[in-house]
């Protein structure tokens, strides 16, 4: 079962430099790679006061399943991010990519998990998610629907407003809708009126 709010662990860091989410996120990757994790993406949130870097970890295929092996819950947990988030410090106070003081925080994707490449897309096919484009797509930015395609880059939703057909590269933002009835979180719905129990 998924958690209401994700795992995350935060420090204050004064660097300097320019910030490349993509070669920084990949950086990451490669150094958590031993620890069973792989880097989701990050959002670098720029403020006049305090930016915040904030980073999603994930479990690998691999390591998921060594956990799943000797029953242990397979979920990045503290104990992850704690991990992750020394290591992460020990290469930033080394390289400082990135300008100003800000707050590292290491997190898991909680249910409502963060989407940032289509090959994340293609991981919660069926799933509803929810997507605001950088440019609308007759007529509207943001689109709710279920992920029914993933080819390369392209990606194909379908939901109460219609079929949507876009590239990754028109993704400014995107995200998993939780289902709480299936997470059991909500109840289940009430039969229609007028629909009757099948009987033998």
């Amino acid at each position: 079962m998924g958690r209401l709010s994700p795992f995350f662990v935060s420090g204050d860091r004064k660097t300097a430099g320019i910030v490349d989410n993509n070669a920084l996120s990949q950086r990451f990757s490669d150094i958590v790679a031993e620890l069973g994790l792989e880097v989701l993406g990050i959002e670098f949130s720029p403020s006049d006061g305090q930016s915040t870097l904030r980073v999603f970890l994930d479990v690998t295929a691999a390591e998921r399943e060594r956990r799943e092996a000797a029953e242990i819950p397979p979920e990045v947990n503290i104990e992850d991010c704690e991990a992750a988030s020394r290591e992460f410090s020990a290469w930033l106070d080394v390289e400082d990519p990135i300008p100003g003081n800000y707050v590292l925080e290491v997190s898991s994707p909680g249910i409502d998990r963060p989407l940032f490449a289509a090959e994340q897309f293609a991981r919660v096919s069926g799933q509803e998610v929810k997507v605001l484009l950088k440019a609308p797509i007759e007529g509207r930015r943001r689109l709710k629907g279920n992920v029914v395609e993933v080819n390369g880059e392209h990606i194909v939703l379908e939901g109460e407003a219609g079929r949507f057909e876009f590239e990754h590269a028109d993704v400014e933002s995107a995200r998993v809708v939780p289902d709480w009835v299936a997470l059991g979180y909500a109840p289940q719905p009430k039969p229609k009126p007028g629909t009757k129990k099948k009987t033998k």
